[in-house]
């Protein structure tokens, strides 16, 4: 008797474990950057091809099957093993050309990076940059990018770098806001963050030492309190890098220890010696010293 074998394709594998982690068609299209109907299509198809149904479709999305609980687990193992023999790979790339991807945030290309990253592509022509901007973690792990420039306290133990400089944070607000208003933190209005920001260490120091302060508006974003600081609405701890080159605020407080953070570039280990990861590290490590003052909140 002959017994059939089965193949699985990775492309078929990445899909399932899309649909898997979001639990619909439509995120898993956006994660891999296709369109709704090639998901739809590769999904059916590779069902067919096992003869067994991977998902449930219910109103609230795809749910994995017991077939494809078991699924999840080893193609998750296949992941994590293409995901490192990709990162070795490209390890031992020493050229210095092709795609570098870069993940930053939009506070920082707006407020210093971009002339830094003008001047690294001058100096090396044959690197071409993609440049994500993202106010979330992308994840080095899985190549999302191979390089980050981004602020945290705790950068994650499976990447390593170079830390830049400390990220002051200080107290702000408008002078027309302040005219007439006694200096006192704790009398004034406050614009805060939201939820999706709270793991930052400024808003962990303000729940901490203004709880009970007079919040009159939560963002999602840094730029959300930047702006409306600006129209006069209340104070905001920000960024000094952020409010110091705009003459519409000044600082009604010292920089803050405990609010601060760091400014890293990271790379995950298996590509630390890639040539154009080394060169970006090397080249903007100089370059971004001269930052440090705006950085560290000297720049005034």
């Amino acid at each position: 008797m002959k017994v059939a074998h089965m193949s699985f394709a990775w492309d078929d594998l990445r899909i399932f474990l899309e649909i898997a982690r979001t639990g619909s068609l439509n995120g898993a299209a956006r994660a891999l950057g296709v369109n709704h109907s090639t998901v739809f299509r590769r999904l059916n198809a590779f069902e067919d091809d096992l003869g067994v149904r991977l998902f449930e479709r219910l109103p609230t999305g795809y749910a994995l099957t017991l077939a494809g609980e078991e699924m999840q687990a080893s193609a998750a193992r296949v992941e994590r093993e293409i995901d490192r023999l990709d990162r070795r790979i490209t390890g031992q790339d020493l050229r210095l050309e092709g795609n570098l991807v870069v993940t930053t945030t939009d506070t920082i290309v707006e407020n210093f990076l971009t002339p830094h990253l003008a001047a690294f592509r001058k100096a090396h022509p044959g690197i071409v940059l993609e440049l994500i901007i993202d106010n979330q973690n992308v994840n080095l792990s899985k190549r999302q990018a191979d390089v980050a420039v981004r602020p945290t306290r705790n950068p994650p133990e499976t990447l390593v770098g170079r830390r830049v400089a400390t990220v002051a944070v200080a107290p702000y607000a408008a002078p027309k806001y302040m005219k007439g208003r006694a200096e006192g933190l704790g009398a004034l209005d406050w614009l805060s963050v939201d939820e999706s920001l709270s793991h930052l260490a400024a808003a962990k120091w303000f729940r901490e030492h203004h709880a009970d302060a007079n919040v009159v508006l939560r963002a999602n974003s840094l730029f959300g309190l930047l702006h409306t600081c600006e129209a006069g609405m209340g104070a905001a701890l920000l960024a000094c890098f952020m409010a110091d080159t705009r003459k519409t605020l000044r600082r009604i407080g010292s920089p803050i220890p405990d609010a601060a953070s760091a400014l890293w570039l990271l790379t995950h280990e298996d590509l630390r010696h890639t040539g154009r990861v080394r060169a970006f590290m090397d080249f903007m490590a100089s370059s971004l010293a001269g930052e440090i003052d705006l950085l560290e909140g000297r720049a005034v």
